[in-house]
């Protein structure tokens, strides 16, 4: 007997583990380790190369830049010796994401800067990207690619998309390494939630204390502080245990609603107290028509008051069905309510008007947010 409820025990154990993972998350799908992030490159360069569809002479600042860059390769010429539209002023764009080290490659945007009509068919000349702290942490050249069109004759144009930005595929060569910012004594790391609040804090602070034997405090609903006894020989794999830790998110009782599609989401812990909606359907048709009246027979010498007119008439035609009923129970989800009110053929703009009454009048036990 003994070993028959032994065997069964073991057979049951990966089903607890199984249990116990599928009632949490990995703590790396709501937070991250702070100073691990993403950073904003940006640059102005020059597009060259475009079939006339390029700035105009109007715009001095493509001018002076042609001319400058011309200057490099020793060939002096002034601005006012220019006349292309080949050319177009560009910013250039980038993300530098975390541990990018250099000669990683990274995809650029390319933006017009002037009145240029297309970047199709362009090539970014050598563009440096800064990152805010005016460091360059890229250098960004190669062919556009341009996701549309613009075609023009005799007056008539025809365009597809927005032909005045583009993208180089892995146009950008990293030059220096991504900043970190983690803390510099290597005891302790700090991790955000994605989206703050104060028990999932809590929660998480608690699981690293147990799961990964480091001391944890939640400093505020957004922030937990992990200090370690003594500072990690091996940091990446303390930082891939603590992103191991499961964790059991507190979900937020929400509604969210979006009035311009007719989109409505809800959280399943969303519930309602009991109430009892009434909708009514009242609908005024209004129709005119217009008739003419004119004298019969023929007239010698008529007055002048007599002629023809134009008698409106109008038609109303009211309906007013009896108003529907629905009845919630204390205690139901918002899918039973919109489940109740499609039974009686309701559109989802009626549920969007009667979602915002049912908030009104306190029986919504979460938060509606309107869009």
């Amino acid at each position: 007997m003994k070993k028959l409820f032994l065997t069964c025990f073991l057979a049951l154990m990966p089903l607890a583990h199984v249990q116990a993972a599928m009632d949490g998350v990995r703590l790396k799908e709501i937070a991250r380790v702070e100073g691990v992030r993403d950073n904003a490159l940006v640059g102005y360069g020059l597009v060259i190369g475009l079939a006339g569809t390029g700035d105009t002479s109007k715009n001095r600042l493509t001018i002076q830049s042609v001319a400058n860059t011309l200057s490099h390769f020793g060939v002096n010429i002034g601005p006012d010796d220019l006349n292309s539209r080949n050319v177009a002023a560009v910013m250039v764009t980038a993300t530098l994401p975390p541990f990018a080290e250099s000669g990683q490659k990274l995809d650029v945007s390319v933006s017009s800067l002037g009145d240029a009509r297309s970047l199709s068919g362009g090539i970014l000349l050598l563009t440096p990207l800064n990152g805010p702290d005016n460091k360059l942490y890229a250098l960004a050249q190669g062919a556009l690619s341009v996701g549309g069109y613009e075609v023009r004759a005799f007056g008539s144009s025809e365009q597809k998309n927005h032909p005045t930005v583009g993208r180089v595929p892995d146009g950008a060569t990293v030059e220096r390494a991504a900043p970190l910012g983690l803390a510099d004594d290597g005891r302790t790391l700090d991790v955000v939630l994605y989206q703050p609040d104060f028990t999932t804090a809590e929660r998480v602070a608690e699981s690293l204390r147990r799961n990964a034997g480091v001391q944890a405090v939640a400093e505020h609903a957004g922030k937990i502080r992990v200090t370690f006894a003594t500072p990690p020989q091996d940091l990446v794999r303390a930082i891939s245990m603590i992103e191991s830790v499961p964790v059991v998110p507190d979900e937020v009782a929400r509604v969210v609603v979006n009035e311009r599609t007719g989109t409505v989401v809800s959280g399943g812990n969303v519930r309602l107290s009991g109430v009892t909606i009434s909708q009514g359907d009242l609908r005024i048709q209004v129709q005119t028509d217009y008739l003419v009246s004119q004298p019969d027979g023929v007239l010698v010498n008529p007055s002048r008051s007599i002629g023809t007119a134009v008698v409106p008439q109008a038609n109303i035609h009211v309906n007013d069905p009896e108003a529907r009923m629905v009845n919630i129970p204390s205690g139901a989800t918002v899918a039973d309510l919109i489940a109740a009110l499609r039974a009686i053929h309701l559109t989802t703009r009626d549920v969007i008007t009667i979602l915002q009454s049912i908030k009104d009048a306190g029986a919504l036990r979460g938060e509606l947010v309107i869009q």
